[in-house]
């Protein structure tokens, strides 16, 4: 029987030798590591020592063979897997084979492989390879968008992070062809059709986790434009704590939750939060003794003590259909995606009527525009006001890096046109590499609560417009978002240009 020992008390660093298929020998459980002093050692999988020690003295290398213990070798073989899809992205936007466009589009469809997990792939193709390393990339980077765009003389792609586009690569022109082929083979869609816009779906694994990606395709000037939304599942849902909101309206969110019945809805772009706030509110409230059920488009989360139906426009199943039939469920509490529409608002509404807590979202710049959202869809001021129970408005934030942030001041230019107090002492956004040279590192919930007080649904019935309810709610306490944004700024979490791209003038 082959003894191999144990590497211990050396911190190894994945590694890929000149010379050798590294797809190979993770294929035959080969990892290579090199340590502090170049050193390079043969890693091998305790479960295939057979194999993997063969395929190494084909090799012809005089690396010293070892194995590591059981958690630290599945952590290095995440690692090395990393390090193999940054090569296979390097390598491949400097190198491609040069084929006729429509040939290698249809061999694309050749190599769909839904069921496999891209950082296992053993897909050769370059096109192939480059795209599983760009979904991954984007993961790694917490991007929540792709962005591929044709210009004339190249291509770009660029990940959305923390809010914000960020250049990643630019790529030949030629070659943003086949990886726009590559996406609408995954994603079902036509890849012949280069005229029209074109919408479709895919989920990837990434390490076993599950990612679910909405694909838009858009024909433009120079070529196709391709967005990518990236939706990960997520088991870990924060607690009302975590969502980083002050202890006031903390607590705010605990009273609001103690309903039995009644509409409590969250608002804002898309990617401020308002799926993570929703199943906080949720898993705030599960037990096991209460029957909560939600329509979601996608299930994002895994929660807890909740039933969650995954709506599909394709077989019928919109929020309106999938609301209707959890009503016959009989639930205590109901989460619905989003209210898209006048007949998914109006069975929200009749089900907050009928003894039940309805959560959902709307997508509105503030809290109080809710109420206008909801009239402009066709409910009625008296449903609204015999239902809703409040409304969060919220954004994220970007937070200033504390490793290189710079001292700053507010000109009079900015001090007249937003409101602020003039020449006062603020911070902005510098760069190193700590924050990826952005200057920003993690994002702030910032967020506006309207409470349908008494006062609130006196406005409301007599017609009174967005600024007089506002107005109403500021002289009631209601803390908005741009109170938020500017305490933020004063504290020196974030930075004026950051302020004002969330929207300080529009809050």
């Amino acid at each position: 029987m082959i003894q191999i020992e144990t590497l211990e008390n050396i911190e190894l660093f994945p590694y890929i030798p000149e010379n050798i298929d590294i797809s190979m020998a993770i294929k035959y459980g080969v990892l290579f590591g090199n340590d502090d002093n170049e050193n390079i050692y043969a890693i091998i999988d305790k479960k295939r020592i057979g194999e993997a020690v063969h395929f190494v003295t084909k090799l012809n290398v005089d690396f010293p063979i070892y194995h590591l213990e059981e958690k630290t070798y599945e952590n290095f073989y995440h690692r090395s897997l990393e390090l193999k899809n940054d090569e296979d992205l390097r390598a491949t936007t400097v190198k491609e084979d040069e084929k006729d466009e429509d040939e290698e589009d249809i061999n694309l469809a050749e190599f769909l492989q839904n069921s496999s997990d891209i950082l296992t792939s053993e897909e050769s193709a370059p096109i192939i390879k480059f795209v599983n390393a760009l979904f991954f990339q984007a993961v790694k980077r917490g991007a929540s968008d792709i962005h591929i765009e044709t210009q004339e003389h190249k291509g770009e792609v660029r990940f959305r992070v923390d809010g914000a586009l960020i250049k990643y690569v630019e790529i030949e022109s030629k070659i943003i062809s086949l990886i726009i082929s590559r996406i609408k083979v995954i994603s079902n869609l036509d890849i012949s059709e280069k005229r029209i816009p074109q919408d479709g779906r895919t989920q990837i694994k990434i390490a076993g986790e599950v990612v679910d990606i909405r694909v838009s395709v858009l024909p433009s000037y120079h070529g196709e434009r391709v967005v990518m939304r990236i939706l990960m599942q997520s088991e870990n849902i924060p607690t009302l704590e975590e969502l980083g909101f002050s202890d006031e309206m903390t607590d705010q969110f605990r009273q609001l939750l103690k309903y039995s019945h009644g509409m409590i809805l969250i608002t804002g772009p898309t990617g401020s939060g308002k799926s993570t706030t929703l199943h906080a509110f949720l898993q705030s409230i599960a037990t096991p003794e209460k029957n909560i059920m939600t329509v979601e488009d996608p299930v994002e989360y895994k929660a807890d003590n909740v039933s969650q139906i995954q709506a599909n426009s394709k077989v019928g199943l919109t929020f309106a259909s999938a609301l209707r039939s959890i009503l016959r469920q009989d639930p205590d509490i109901v989460m619905v995606g989003e209210m898209r529409d006048k007949e998914t608002a109006t069975i929200g509404i009749q089900a907050a009527l009928t003894g039940h807590l309805l959560l959902s979202t709307l997508h509105t710049n503030t809290a109080t525009a809710a109420i206008t959202r909801l009239d402009d869809i066709g409910i009625d001021k008296f449903l609204i006001t015999s239902t809703l129970r409040g409304v969060l408005a919220q954004r994220l934030v970007r937070k200033l890096c504390n490793s290189c942030k710079v001292e700053d001041r507010i000109s009079e230019m900015y001090a007249t046109e937003y409101g602020l107090p003039e020449d006062a002492e603020i911070y902005k956004a510098k760069g190193c590499s700590k924050c990826n040279f952005t200057g920003y590192n993690g994002r702030q919930a910032v967020g506006e609560l309207f409470l349908m007080t008494d006062r609130a649904k006196e406005l409301v019935k007599d017609s009174a417009s967005d600024f007089e309810l506002r107005r109403a709610m500021r002289s009631e306490g209601m803390i908005t978002l741009r109170d938020g944004l500017v305490d933020m700024l004063m504290k020196h979490e974030t930075s004026l240009d950051e302020i004002i791209r969330i929207g300080l003038k529009e809050a």
